[in-house]
């Protein structure tokens, strides 16, 4: 007989008041993922070796955890640069509430000036004594940005409490487009701790878009905005935009402890795996989802559970005000630091969907694998495996990579090589190069993914890889290959350029066909059982050439001037498309948005 739990709410409620009596130690709030401190923070770990509290691969990371990596940096007999110096500074302003805390002590190698202590100190009095909390001489009104990166803060014995507004405004000029290019978002972020032992984000974001016409061509196909939720239709007579969307969305969670290693976190947002600028395993590229999630963190292993609620379709594709239909997904990644410089991960998840609408209890099981429930239960869901790994050497370069299993048939795969339509598997490789040719804070990066045709897919929608009709992992889906180059440079301490080229080649669907592309269509529909190939179907290449400079006016406010050049060529001479525009905006606490497919 076949059980079935109440929604995710239920049972976090039900662990919480289990375990609130044994609770210890923090785990704090998280960094949002797209900030400029993820990349101060790898090439931190790649210059210096030193080994960071956090494991890479699982972002978002801890501000805490980033604050005791900062300072250990900051106190190691280690050579660093000027401009080391103020990246090293960047993360200090923008996690002061984790300067000094008991909870993250802060020896990491042989410190010229060790601070710590190990008395129960507070997070706030030991943060404002710590000559890193650097304070505004004259705030605002008299209490506006007291400190150079928050809006609001308030620092009680067992409480902090940081509030900043969210802001990204872009305007472009695409060529032969008569209207605008248009990103007008605003938002609010709050993050607050109580206790040192429970933690709250919270964020709301409202958006007005145009996108240019590929971005409008995918929304058309999926029937959703990459990243994003429920949509409507936007015209603005002001800046002349008659095809524009406007939505709302929002992320938040409460992050809790339940021992010095371990912690819950319910909350509904986005999660990544992975070192690269793409994730085979898990990417931020769909909309939001409930989740619960457990970090359980110990020695050099770091094993990390998520629970998640998502939808199997967008709300265009449900007519009326009706509850979208649901699936779960389960995954559990465990990491392990083999050196300080050298890690391994292994990933499995499980994507499915019952008649009632419930979860599976047998996937709440921690520790057990999912392809042997999977079985047990009749083999009716679909389980994906996973595996990374990075290696950072000669204080220069890290190389790291992917692996994603999703079927495959050894005889088929590596004997008979006939192109079976169920060898579907994904490949990540890349490096990166910092201060490359001896240049202070030019970094280079180079990568490819290689995805086979109908991996992540299923029999339909309710177990592919998706959530709101849009991939869990890489934006292209499956049934392409891709090769992509950045470089990032910082020639002047308020000065950024970044520049990135991608390449790909894939494979599109003709008028009711199925190649293997669309995670959205069953695999059931497949073409041909044998001779698939990657980017089979209409073969079509893309072109993506992005140059970024961005000026630092205040802390996290930055000036950006943008060039985007896409170029499309299908078989199909109907299918081509060239996007090319012009254009520039302002940024206040968000990184940068991209649609780089």
């Amino acid at each position: 007989m076949r059980y079935h739990y109440p929604p995710l709410v239920g049972y976090f409620v039900l662990i919480l008041l289990g375990l609130a009596p044994f609770t210890l130690a923090a785990q704090g709030s998280g960094l949002p993922l797209g900030s400029p401190a993820y990349h101060i923070l790898d090439r931190l770990e790649i210059k210096t070796g030193l080994e960071a509290p956090y494991h890479a691969s699982l972002k978002y990371y801890l501000r805490g955890d980033v604050a005791a990596y900062a300072m250990g940096i900051d106190t190691a007999a280690v050579s660093l640069s000027a401009a080391d110096r103020r990246d090293l500074y960047y993360l200090f302003k923008d996690n002061n509430e984790w300067l000094v805390t008991a909870r993250y002590p802060i020896r990491i190698a042989g410190p010229r000036e060790l601070i710590y202590s190990d008395t129960l100190m507070t997070q706030v009095e030991a943060s404002m004594a710590d000559p890193r909390y650097i304070m505004r001489e004259k705030p605002y009104l008299g209490f506006l940005y007291p400190t150079p990166a928050n809006m609001l803060e308030v620092n009680q014995k067992f409480f902090h409490l940081r509030v900043n507004p969210l802001l990204d405004f872009k305007l472009a000029k695409e060529q032969n487009d008569q209207e605008l290019i248009f990103n007008n978002l605003r938002g609010i972020e709050l993050r607050a701790g109580i206790d040192d032992r429970i933690f709250v984000y919270f964020s709301i974001l409202e958006t007005q878009s145009r996108f240019p016409d590929y971005v409008n061509e995918r929304i058309k196909r999926d029937k959703a905005i990459p990243g994003a939720g429920l949509y409507k239709t936007y015209k603005s007579e002001i800046f002349d935009i008659t095809n524009g969307y406007d939505y709302l969305n929002g992320q938040g969670y409460l992050a809790f402890n339940v021992t010095r290693h371990v912690g819950l976190q319910f909350g509904y947002g986005r999660n990544f795996i992975g070192n690269g600028y793409r994730s085979l395993i898990l990417s931020d590229f769909s909309n939001n989802y409930l989740y619960l999630k457990a970090n359980w963190k110990v020695w050099k292993l770091h094993y990390q559970n998520i629970f998640a609620e998502l939808a199997a379709e967008s709300n265009a594709n449900v007519s009326g005000d009706k509850v979208l239909p649901k699936k779960y997904m389960a995954a559990h990644y465990l990491s392990y630091n083999v050196l300080p410089n050298l890690s391994f991960g292994i990933f499995e998840t499980v994507m499915f969907s019952r008649e009632n609408g419930g979860f599976e209890l047998q996937y709440l099981n921690p520790v057990i694998l999912y392809r042997t429930i999977e079985q047990g239960l009749g083999s009716p869901d679909n389980v994906l495996i996973g595996m990374d790994a990075k290696w950072n050497i000669f204080h220069r370069v890290q190389l790291y990579g992917q692996l994603m299993l999703d079927e495959f048939k050894f005889d088929e795969l590596f004997i008979e090589r006939r192109g079976w339509w169920a060898n579907k598997f994904g490949i990540q490789g890349g490096a990166k190069y910092i201060n490359a040719f001896g240049v202070e804070h030019l970094d280079l990066q180079a990568e490819f993914n290689i995805v086979r045709p109908y991996t992540y897919t299923h029999r339909d929608s309710s177990a592919s890889y998706t959530h709101y009709n849009q991939p869990l992992a890489h934006p292209l889906g499956a049934n392409f290959q891709e090769g992509l180059l950045i470089a990032r440079y910082q020639p002047f301490k308020k000065w950024f350029l970044e520049g990135r080229f991608i390449r790909a080649e894939f494979g599109e669907d003709g008028p009711g066909q199925n190649w293997g592309g669309n995670l959205l269509l069953s695999h059931n529909n497949r073409e041909q059982d044998f001779g698939n190939t990657i980017a089979q179907g209409i073969r079509a290449n893309t072109s993506i050439l992005g140059l970024d400079v961005s000026y630092m006016l205040a802390h996290n406010v930055f000036i950006d001037l943008q060039y985007f050049y896409r170029k499309k060529d299908s078989e199909d001479d109907k299918l081509d498309l060239t996007t090319q525009y012009l254009g520039g905006g302002v940024r206040i606490n968000v990184g940068k948005q991209r649609m780089d497919f």
